[in-house]
């Protein structure tokens, strides 16, 4: 994960929750008041997110100490202590909400992402993301599908070509739009093509694509087409998908499985933050 935009993120993130300051906190308590604080889940699943909190505390206050108990990509159980961290009150609290909304939200990506994984154990199909990611939060976001056990798609319009049926349309074929990017871009860059039916399957091979994606097809039409394409050219399906049917689709061959709800149907891992009251802190 680039660190340097983590902060630039957590940042803003920060600047639009406490603005100017924590009226609660910092009405209530004093700088030098200092507690501990435990970050607890509620629900078993997957963690991600750790390393996400650990640089949010270091923006707010690097004097915080941060105890990590369990690993990014850990499954653990509902009850189970995940961090630790001790400071001044104001400063965890302040940051409180921020970094619990990431690690909820990330942590439920990646047991999403486990548990299509799981759907799929034994089989060399590879599950993977797509680009359908909250705006500002892609990074995190697919870094969280990885620590689930998951493989990231293309992070942006910028590191893969993607000819989906607009480009091929108004380009006039598959084969002229192959051609036009081959012309243009070096030999490091791949080319997907996303084709719906033999005819377009049987191109995108004869262009040499390097990824045959089959988009909106079914697990019979996948077993049918697959044949048609060699074995050095990467074969993906897409679209309508769910973990439902995600088993079948494994069944077809095909090398990736691409799945939007990863990233947008997920539920968030409820995990609460909670500190030791005053009292405790006085009798220590």
């Amino acid at each position: 994960m680039n660190t340097i935009k983590l902060n630039m993120l957590l940042q803003d993130f920060f600047n639009e929750d406490f603005g100017d300051g924590d009226l609660t906190s910092e009405s209530i308590f004093l700088p030098n008041d200092h507690t501990s604080g435990t970050y607890t889940v509620k629900s078993s699943g997957i963690i991600s997110g750790l390393h996400v909190v650990q640089q949010g505390y270091r923006l707010i206050n690097p004097e915080i100490v941060i105890t990590m108990h369990v690993n990014e990509g850990d499954f653990v159980d509902a009850g189970t202590d995940i961090i630790t961290v001790q400071g001044p009150v104001r400063d965890l609290l302040t940051a409180e909400r921020v970094l619990l909304n990431l690690l909820q939200r990330m942590s439920g990506i990646a047991t999403m992402t486990h548990r299509a994984v799981q759907k799929l154990q034994g089989s060399k199909t590879r599950i993977c993301d797509t680009r359908k990611t909250t705006p500002g939060l892609r990074m995190l976001e697919k870094y969280a599908v990885t620590c689930g056990g998951g493989f990231n798609h293309r992070t942006g319009l910028y590191d893969t070509v993607m000819l989906k049926d607009n480009h091929i349309a108004y380009s006039g074929s598959i084969t002229q739009a192959v051609e036009k990017v081959r012309a243009k871009l070096g030999h490091t860059v791949k080319i997907e093509v996303e084709t719906t039916c033999l005819d377009e399957v049987q191109e995108a091979a004869k262009a040499n694509a390097d990824i045959i994606m089959f988009d909106n097809c079914t697990p019979d039409e996948i077993r049918k087409f697959i044949q048609y394409v060699p074995s050095h050219i990467i074969t993906e399906a897409s679209g309508g998908i769910d973990l439902s049917t995600l088993e079948e689709y494994g069944k077809t061959g095909v090398d990736y499985i691409s799945l939007g709800f990863l990233t947008h149907s997920y539920k968030a891992m409820d995990i609460s933050f909670n500190i030791q009251p005053i009292e405790a802190i006085q009798k220590v």
